[in-house]
């Protein structure tokens, strides 16, 4: 089997809002002082990471009427947190996640061409979209949109944003714009000076056919969670295939999976801590939040350590609000079942293991060449790190992993380039909107 060697490409997820994060750990720090991003960040870039990425919640989940267990009360705005970042990097690429949906573009582009140019050329916008009643009540209009308009508007969106971002040249010289359109009509003079990048880089996120077809018209970067190989090598086949009719390459799209990685001296000892971490993950309570996310009723008489429901789960209940789990809950309900009974498993060890989030788990050396096969056999492009800890979970893998990549030549030993398209290896974008 002929195999292409190719150079990865890291990213960095702050750990937040999720059920990958460990709370309980006395080594977890604050998800809002500036110290725990700038760890991170200087992290990232002592390891020579392409790209440090912030997610977004515009509203508090709830889960029967309080406040979800796994959700943090003070989320800052995440181009805010990157500008300040900025003045403690000097390569490292910074991507904000913002909604599409909620926001504007001529306020959004201004915003993201700053960034790019206190930074010297290192932004990144990941784009998400929401159908979301419950978030859009933060919001005017009514808040939200049907989810058959919300990639339509994302579009647009990002179409309206490369349009001012070429409207001007890096002397200040504008040329006014006008867009008229579906979900906006606008014009003006954008007012700030063609950026360092000229476009800063568009991530995007998203499975669904409709997903994948975004991404490959509109996005540099896709963040997916296609965790095995085989599933990988599918996803990466599919989504690369799209991009000819767009009149693109498959240079022109990197594909980078959010994984996590656990260590250890040997496979038993690092076997041994992924299932400590999960353990800290999925506590008895939120083994009980989990199983009353999938049944949508409230399972708080139910020992942890006991049989799952006998009955099927009420679908839509309303139990949650926010960001919960998706999909059929009946479906889901039966393969917990069915896996509870295959190995004899509690509710909580249930949960434990249908939701297993480790993605490598090994010696650095193992884990390194998984990583380098990942690439080599087009299951993608690179990876997005998100550790189990605020503040020092990617210390090791940058102390012990990273090393290892360079030596194996499947990683950079230095930035070679100044902005975050130069490390990604993306072509200028001029001529492109």
């Amino acid at each position: 089997m002929t195999v292409r060697r190719r150079r990865m490409h890291l990213a960095a997820h702050f750990p937040g809002v999720n059920s990958t994060t460990v709370w309980a750990d006395p080594r977890s720090r604050s998800q809002i002082e500036f110290s725990s991003f700038e760890h991170l960040a200087r992290t990232a870039e002592r390891g020579l990471f392409d790209f440090f990425f912030l997610a977004e919640g515009l509203r508090l989940r709830e889960h029967k009427g309080r406040i979800h267990d796994l959700d943090v009360v003070g989320r800052p705005e995440s181009l805010t947190v990157l500008n300040a970042l900025a003045g403690v990097t000097e390569h490292l690429g910074l991507a904000a996640t913002v909604n599409a949906t909620f926001n504007e573009p001529y306020e959004l582009a201004r915003r993201l061409a700053t960034l790019d140019h206190l930074s010297g050329g290192r932004a990144a916008w990941n784009v998400v979209t929401s159908s979301d009643a419950f978030t859009g009540e933060n919001f005017r209009r009514g808040g939200f949109l049907d989810r058959a308009d919300r990639y339509t508007r994302a579009a647009e969106f990002i179409e309206v944003a490369r349009e001012l971002w070429d409207s001007g040249d890096s002397d200040g010289v504008f040329r006014p714009f006008a867009h008229r359109g579906q979900h906006f009509d606008i014009a003006g003079e954008f007012g700030v000076p063609r950026s360092p990048q000229g476009h800063p880089v568009v991530i995007q996120a998203g499975d669904s056919d409709e997903g994948r077809e975004f991404a490959a018209a509109t996005a540099d970067v896709v963040f997916t969670r296609h965790g095995t190989l085989e599933a990988g090598r599918s996803f990466y086949a599919d989504v690369k295939r799209r991009l000819a009719r767009y009149g693109r390459t498959a240079d022109d799209l990197k594909i980078m999976p959010g994984v996590t990685v656990v260590l250890g001296d040997t496979a038993a000892e690092a076997q041994e801590r992924a299932a400590g971490i999960r353990r800290q993950q999925v506590s008895p309570q939120n083994a009980i939040l989990a199983l009353e996310q999938v049944w949508g009723a409230d399972l708080s008489s139910y020992d942890p350590d006991g049989p799952l429901p006998d009955f099927d789960p009420v679908p839509d209940s309303g139990i949650s609000q926010g960001r919960t789990r998706r999909g059929d809950t009946v479906a889901i309900a039966e393969k917990w079942r069915a896996l509870s009974r295959e190995k004899g498993l509690s509710i909580r060890q249930t949960v434990i293991e249908a939701s297993a989030r480790q993605s490598f788990i090994g010696t650095p050396e193992a884990v390194a060449a998984e990583l380098e096969e990942f690439v080599t056999r087009d299951a993608a492009d690179g990876f997005i790190l998100v550790p189990h800890l605020t503040l020092g979970g990617l210390d090791e893998f940058v102390d012990r992993v990273v090393p290892l990549l360079q030596e194996r030549g499947a990683f950079r030993t230095e930035y070679r380039g100044a902005t975050l398209r130069s490390h990604l290896g993306l072509s200028d974008p001029a001529g492109r909107g």
